[in-house]
């Protein structure tokens, strides 16, 4: 702890104390055999999902789809809100003129940046960490000119606008040299290889926490620190592909996923947080498997009815696929994804609207969109 003062214009005079988190071990934490246990749970789980994303002729068919649920998920567990059909229906490539969406774009953006930085084989340096942060608040409220760097200013956690700094929860260590210190540490500590000493899901959740309470940002943290999640565990052959979600399970436990945080901080309490973690990732991985599996049961079902309808021509089945990693879509995008005119574009979606295969989505603009029901239903569940 670190006592820290400053002046608050409204309040005066403040003093609080600042959590300097201790450098991250490199050897296991005391857990209980329970938490062990659920740690091994988690790593069957991937294990079983890393399987079900091979099974794919193309494994990264299905990435967009996992990413925008991923996105949506943990914008919304830091109070930014789009409905997933938006996600999925947004061009990457366009500017959404709705904050919130933009928002939620960006972290597309952002992961798939990172991901393939990762399967790159590129070392996990400072620069590329703070490059991450930039891309995820460029052109949002959240962008300042402290953007793209670590922060120089104290935040605080917990406190509501207008309250007093000495009320807030949290208070993450101050900014400056050992800040930005600790971070390198952080990144040296991730990117060398523990497995030999730490199960890597028990250090997937130890980096996830160091990086959350050194909160190293003004704003995308969380986002960050959950990407890195996905990013371990790839970099630790514990999956091979980044296909599991973990998000939508810590925003359904919202309150006990900051508890379980807050009591390592408060407490040293790393079983209680490490079995939460584990249950999270065997329960995510859980319900992205039984998608996937359920994605492959539905494209072979649209497959089969693209032949019932006679046509046999590879770009028919090609649009099945497509509709698989963008569930919401226009012909422009068919046009330029499988490299046909527009005509030929528009003659395909035409047919497979006929066959039962895609359905039209939203006439309300000039670039109609266009759905298979069947695979949307399967995403939004």
């Amino acid at each position: 702890m670190l006592t820290i003062t400053g002046t608050d214009p409204r309040f005066g005079p403040w003093q609080h104390v600042a959590f300097i988190p201790d450098p991250l071990p490199y050897s296991t934490p005391h857990l209980s055999a329970g938490t062990f246990n659920a740690a091994a749970r988690a790593r069957a789980a991937l294990a079983s999902l890393d399987s079900s994303a091979k099974r794919l002729p193309n494994p990264s068919l299905l990435r967009r789809s996992t990413l925008s649920r991923e996105a949506q998920s943990t914008s919304a567990l830091e109070g930014t809100y789009a409905p997933l059909q938006d996600v999925l229906a947004a061009d990457e490539d366009e500017d959404q003129p709705d904050a919130n969406l933009r928002e939620v774009v960006n972290y597309l953006r952002a992961a798939e940046h990172a991901l393939a930085w990762v399967a790159d084989g590129r070392p996990l340096t400072l620069g590329m960490l703070i490059d991450l942060q930039a891309r995820l608040v460029r052109g949002t409220p959240a962008e300042t000119s402290s953007s793209g760097r670590v922060r120089d200013i104290q935040v605080v956690i917990g406190s509501h606008r207008g309250t007093r700094v000495q009320d807030a929860r949290f208070v993450p260590r101050p900014p400056g040299p050992e800040l930005e210190a600790q971070v390198r540490d952080w990144l040296d500590w991730v990117s060398r290889d523990t497995s030999q000493e730490i199960d890597p899901v028990v250090a997937a959740a130890m980096g996830h926490y160091q990086f959350v309470t050194l909160h190293p940002f003004n704003d995308g943290n969380g986002r960050i620190g959950r990407l890195f999640v996905v990013l371990q565990l790839l970099r630790a052959r514990v999956i091979t592909e980044p296909s599991l979600t973990v998000s939508p399970w810590f925003e359904a436990r919202r309150g006990e996923y900051y508890e379980r945080l807050y009591g390592v901080s408060a407490r040293g309490d790393w079983d209680a947080w490490v079995d939460f973690f584990a249950t999270a990732l065997a329960a995510s991985a859980d319900d992205t498997a039984a998608r996937l599996e359920d994605l492959l049961t539905v494209q072979a079902e649209l497959k089969r009815k693209v032949r019932a309808a006679g046509m046999r021509a590879d770009t028919a089945m090609s649009l099945v696929d497509f509709s698989l990693a963008r569930p919401i879509f226009t012909v422009r995008q068919v046009e330029h994804r499988l490299g046909v005119g527009y005509v030929r574009a528009n003659t395909l979606v035409r047919q497979l609207v006929q066959a039962g295969v895609l359905a039209k989505y939203d006439e309300s603009n000039y670039n109609r969109s266009f759905t298979a029901p069947d695979v949307l239903a399967v995403l939004l569940r």
